[in-house]
């Protein structure tokens, strides 16, 4: 084995479609969570070492490139690509495993995962986070965790443009 070989965190990213085959090594009760994670910052690493702690496993979902650009956060958005939003989600110790969505909600990720917590940010009341009736039905558990710290990539981002 050289000392240059891909870092072992890289196996933690898991296309879509490769999904049903690796929730098999997963740990239950898995947590669910999702978003653009465009500039990974304090409040991002708080919120996702909390969800992690909620279940014995957490699945992170990323939208993709066009996903984001969708959402009308900026033209410019993501100002990282899926590919290092990914491999760098996956480098975090609170998650299992990465994988992503185009669509504009992760609703059927949530369906295919089946997680039994299901967590966003402060922003979303629990009823209006994306897939809550479904995992409420299953006897799962829904999770608005509050920000902790006033930090955002939009913050970042008009700071660095002098804003």
């Amino acid at each position: 084995m050289s000392v240059y070989d891909k870092p072992s965190f890289e196996s933690k990213i898991c296309a879509p479609e490769q999904l049903l085959q690796r929730l098999g090594q997963i740990a239950r009760p898995l947590v669910f969570t999702n978003g653009c994670f465009d500039i990974l910052h304090r409040g991002h690493v708080t919120y996702l070492a909390q969800a992690s702690a909620l279940g014995s496993a957490m699945v992170v979902a990323l939208n993709t490139d066009a996903s984001v650009r969708r959402l009308g956060k900026g033209n410019d958005r993501p100002i990282n690509p899926l590919e290092n939003r990914a491999a760098v989600m996956a480098s975090l110790e609170s998650v299992d495993l990465v994988t992503w969505f185009d669509e504009d909600t992760p609703f059927n990720l949530i369906e295919l995962i089946q997680p039994e917590i299901l967590v966003k940010g402060g922003d979303w009341l629990p009823e209006h986070i994306v897939g809550s009736k479904e995992v409420l039905a299953r006897g799962g558990a829904v999770h608005s965790i509050p920000f902790l710290f006033d930090t955002s990539t939009t913050k970042t981002l008009q700071l660095i443009r002098g804003e």
